[in-house]
């Protein structure tokens, strides 16, 4: 069980770093997502992999999960959404405004000058 927690924790990260090294907004934002992920399994592997144990204690109980690692990943879902959402806004407004989404083109190469209609005053 541990092997395959692991494992899946170790392609979840290799997985997320190769996409935020790509040059595509939606790229990052995917590989974001994927370290998000696995930061989240990580700590919910923390409190101990138990299979049919409550995660309080409870009279009678020999053995019972962490209930701390439980909340820190909720705690880490929501953040991460928001984050997500954050992300998401400001490649979709840098899209809109420069009419690509990748991330190493100069802005003075993405945008023609704009006419200001200044040039007779």
């Amino acid at each position: 069980m541990e092997l395959l927690i692991s494992s899946a924790i170790g392609v979840l990260t290799a997985a997320g770093v190769y996409l935020i090294l790509r040059l595509r907004t939606f790229a990052v934002v995917l590989g974001m997502t994927m370290l998000s992920y696995a930061i989240n399994v990580f700590l919910f592997t923390t409190g101990r992999l138990v299979v049919d144990a409550p995660p309080v204690l409870q009279d009678g109980v020999a053995s019972y999960t962490d209930p701390l690692p439980q909340a820190l990943v909720l705690t880490a879902i929501v953040i991460s959404f928001g984050m997500t959402a954050v992300v998401v806004m400001m490649s979709l407004g840098a899209f809109l405004e420069g009419g690509d989404d990748r991330v190493d083109m100069p802005r003075s190469d993405r945008i023609p000058p704009r006419d200001t209609g200044d040039e007779g005053a």
